[in-house]
């Protein structure tokens, strides 16, 4: 069985991968392919966070509530710079600011999950439910491949919260 947390830490591997390979990437095309693919990822990362983690994060967290609408921020801010970056050619200055800035955020919000949500989710979630929640995760990435029927599109975190309690 798949504890969503390990899956959630899987993702996070992969997205610090994915940042060094732009780092050694050299020539536009390259850099274009592995950015398309990375910036995919962080999407669909934070549409499943948000459909599947955080509902239950912001009911049973010692600090859920607080935790949820910093990580719905946090996931604008990566989502804002994602969709700064395509309004660049690949490989400019304004593409690479916009690359750093999704970098800066992503690298901030995967600390303050690692460090806090999902400890204090797993202080409070039974194996059971940590397990049923890997296996929608599962299911949402074969159900979105490659960003199938999601709208990358940012969400009010107080909101978010209010209609989750």
């Amino acid at each position: 069985m798949d504890d969503i947390t390990a899956l959630i830490l899987d993702d996070h591997a992969a997205f610090r991968r994915g940042f060094a390979r732009l780092d050694d990437a050299r020539d536009p095309a390259e850099m274009l392919a592995i950015w398309e693919a990375l910036a995919l990822h962080l999407d669909i990362h934070a549409e499943a966070e948000e459909a599947i983690l955080y509902p239950h994060l912001v009911k049973h967290g010692d600090d859920g509530e607080d935790e949820t609408a910093d990580a719905i921020g946090d996931h604008n801010k990566i989502r804002d710079a994602v969709a700064e970056s395509k309004r660049h050619e690949v490989g400019s200055d304004a593409w690479w600011a916009a690359v750093g800035t999704a970098r800066k955020e992503n690298s901030e919000h995967l600390a303050e999950e690692e460090d806090e949500a999902l400890p204090d989710f797993r202080r409070h979630a039974s194996v059971e439910l940590r397990a049923e929640l890997g296996a929608r995760w599962l299911t949402f990435y074969g159900e979105h491949k490659n960003g199938r029927n999601l709208r990358f599109r940012d969400k009010d975190p107080e909101a978010y919260v209010r209609d989750h309690r």
